[in-house]
């Protein structure tokens, strides 16, 4: 392999990553390794059926091998495959793997590397381990939700990103590059403990600051990012879309103040008493013009406004288009991969491939003959 074909490959190249089937955070964190290069054999049980197959994003780039893990011949080819892994990612609740087999100390027998990571919302122990929940309530539990709110209202739901993606499969797919890097050091795997909670809580680090140093209350839409500060909100423009501000620094605020057309000398950022009045002041103004407008004319400066776009609208927006933040997979529009590297750049290999698609190769690759195959009730033939 030349140096130039090293460098259309991903940094993750080489290594091998196995996905037990889940929802969520687990399978994004895979789908940000597989973008990475690595190969990442997602585990799925036999003649399943989910709906989003051909649509789901998150199985993109990734192989597909359908094994009934309660078999025990389904499960030593798990194992098989396992030892040939560089880490194992497991969706499920506690004890789960252990009772099937598969846990942790039956894994690290046979491949002392291994990186076993584990998804949860509430972690491997304490008194919710066991319990069932979702996004909502996790970020409920760690502060987050409270905080998602107007003054005197009940909280609205950040979508599933605080818990589920950025608290979960982020954090997975950091933890498991980390034991990964150490493992090649050490030349010992470890289980990675990934729970929603935890994820959520580490993001509320700068809040849990400014609270210390008296800079946040506990009170909705009442700081500085929680849409307290008249130049941190958004606003409703005159046909009915809206528009972002964030003009924290002096001179973007400046900048929005003066583009908008009103008197610097009548805002005073550090008047947290005079927000409320000063907020009224910009919404009014922000009312005057439509969503577009108001991007024609901040377009160009450092006022800190952008234009709240929906789905559709920022797949074709300029900025979005130019840097090529979305790209379009088997008819399916989706985030492009991230980061990105300079000379060995990820990739999307291809989209979802249907449930067992990639069986037979992966089960060549660690050793199975067709006859071996065929006794799993799988054709060797089927590729």
């Amino acid at each position: 392999m030349t140096a130039k074909d090293m460098q259309q490959m991903g940094p993750l190249t080489g290594f091998r990553i196995v996905e037990l089937a889940g929802i969520g955070p687990a399978p994004m964190a895979t789908m940000m390794l597989a973008d990475m290069g690595a190969e990442v054999i997602r585990i799925e049980r036999p003649g399943a059926q989910p709906l989003s197959q051909k649509t789901d994003v998150s199985l993109r780039g990734k192989k597909s091998v359908a094994l009934d893990i309660k078999d025990t011949a389904h499960r030593e080819a798990l194992m098989r495959i396992v030892d040939e892994a560089d880490a194992l990612i497991d969706p499920y609740r506690p004890g789960v793997c252990e009772k099937l087999g598969i846990g942790p100390e039956a894994c690290l027998a046979r491949n002392p590397r291994l990186v076993f990571a584990r998804m949860t919302g509430w972690g491997q122990e304490g008194p919710l381990a066991q319990s069932a929940g979702h996004d909502i309530n996790y970020i409920a539990l760690s502060g987050a939700l409270r905080a998602f709110a107007r003054k005197g209202e009940r909280p609205l739901a950040p979508l599933n990103l605080v818990g589920d993606m950025g608290g979960g499969g982020m954090l997975a797919a950091m933890g498991i590059l980390a034991a990964m890097l150490e493992a090649q050091r050490s030349g010992a795997g470890q289980v990675v403990d990934c729970a929603m909670v935890d994820g959520a809580a580490q993001q509320l680090w700068l809040m849990h600051s400014l609270r210390a140093g008296g800079a946040w209350i506990d009170e909705p839409e009442s700081n500085l990012l929680d849409g307290g500060a008249y130049f941190y909100d958004s606003f409703t423009c005159a046909d009915g879309k809206y528009v972002a501000i964030g003009a924290i620094e002096p001179q973007f605020h400046r900048q929005l103040i003066e583009r908008l057309g009103l008197d610097p000398a009548q805002f005073d950022q550090s008047d947290r008493d005079g927000w409320p009045r000063q907020k009224e002041l910009i919404a009014e103004r922000i009312a005057m013009k439509s969503r577009d407008e108001w991007a024609a004319i901040m377009e160009g400066s450092d006022a800190c406004l952008a234009p709240i776009l929906d789905f559709e609208e920022s797949f074709a927006h300029p900025a979005n288009v130019a840097r090529n933040v979305f790209v379009e997979v088997d008819g399916v529009m989706q985030a492009a991969p991230a980061p990105r590297f300079s000379r060995t750049p990820s990739h999307i290999a291809h989209g979802s491939r249907p449930i067992g698609a990639d069986s037979v190769q992966v089960l060549r690759s660690i050793g199975y003959d067709d006859r071996a195959i065929a006794a799993l009730g799988i054709d060797p033939l089927q590729d």
